[in-house]
């Protein structure tokens, strides 16, 4: 097998490990212990419960359909899987859930999107015109409740020009910097929210890149490049203009440590990853 040695760790080499192994770990590597995390359907309950065998041992997991502090030790197909209840501390239902969101106790929610810009505002909703649209889709489904009162949100998406754009076509939840109702004018979130402001988006995960914002100016920037990833081929693949100022290099890989538990412990049915 081969193998790449950095930092004392061995790191698996990029023939090793799929684009969904690299989203999962490094999204599991946001979690920090004791944390309160918000997850749903996907690469999130994947990462949560990666990060739950590795570094944040002792976080505690929501699920939207009901559940608080679950662990599970299988899989969860959905957010509304039997598995989500087992040893968890409250089996409920939706309202119970989101009262810990406005109570301000979830730490971390992972999200995804079908656009985002570079202040964070991400639509669920529609694509072109609200009223005659190219694309209709599910819309907030809670993406709005959770992104606005999580302490820090990451948002798992793909890479492509017409997913990361100037300004998206329809604000479904708020990013760093809104406009202001009635005049339109913008606005950062941290005035908007006055009082009941906690935090916001602290970071993208992309099949290309990793981001994160200034929570100042409130842009997103580049801070790490996935392997084989050029800034041109990012650029390339987006529909603003980057800011690789603070760009640290490449994201690491997963370890072969990670992807023994991920596929070994975390889903070795293959419920989102392909058995190998």
């Amino acid at each position: 097998m081969e193998k790449v040695l950095v930092q004392n760790k061995m790191y698996a080499a990029p023939s090793e490990y799929t684009a969904a192994d690299l989203l999962a770990v490094a999204a599991a590597r946001e979690v920090n212990n004791n944390e309160v995390v918000f997850a749903g359907t996907g690469l999130p309950v994947l990462a949560v419960m990666l990060a739950a065998q590795t570094t944040a041992p002792d976080c505690k997991v929501i699920y939207e359909a009901g559940t608080i502090g679950s662990r599970s030790t299988s899989l969860p197909s959905s957010v509304g899987d039997p598995r989500c209840v087992e040893g968890c501390s409250i089996a409920s239902g939706l309202l119970d859930v989101f009262d810990q969101l406005q109570r301000g106790r979830v730490d971390l929610a992972f999200l995804g999107g079908a656009e985002i810009d570079q202040y964070g505002n991400v639509n669920t909703t529609v694509v072109g015109d609200y009223l005659n649209p190219d694309m209709r889709f599910p819309g907030s489904g809670g993406n709005n409740d959770i992104n606005s009162l999580a302490k820090r949100t990451v948002f798992i998406m793909v890479q492509e020009k017409r997913r990361f754009k100037e300004e998206v076509d329809y604000l479904t939840s708020p990013g760093w910097r809104v406009r202001q109702w009635p005049s339109g004018e913008w606005m950062h979130r941290r005035q908007a929210y006055g009082k009941k402001f906690l935090g916001g988006p602290s970071a993208v995960i992309s099949n290309m890149a990793v981001y994160r914002f200034d929570e100042e100016t409130g842009r997103m920037y580049v801070d790490t490049l996935h392997p084989g990833i050029t800034e041109e081929i990012l650029q390339e693949n987006t529909g603003f203009t980057l800011d690789f100022s603070r760009c640290r290099g490449e994201t690491l890989p997963p370890t072969h440590e990670e992807l023994d538990i991920l596929y070994g412990v975390v889903d070795p049915e293959g419920i989102f990853l392909p058995k190998k």
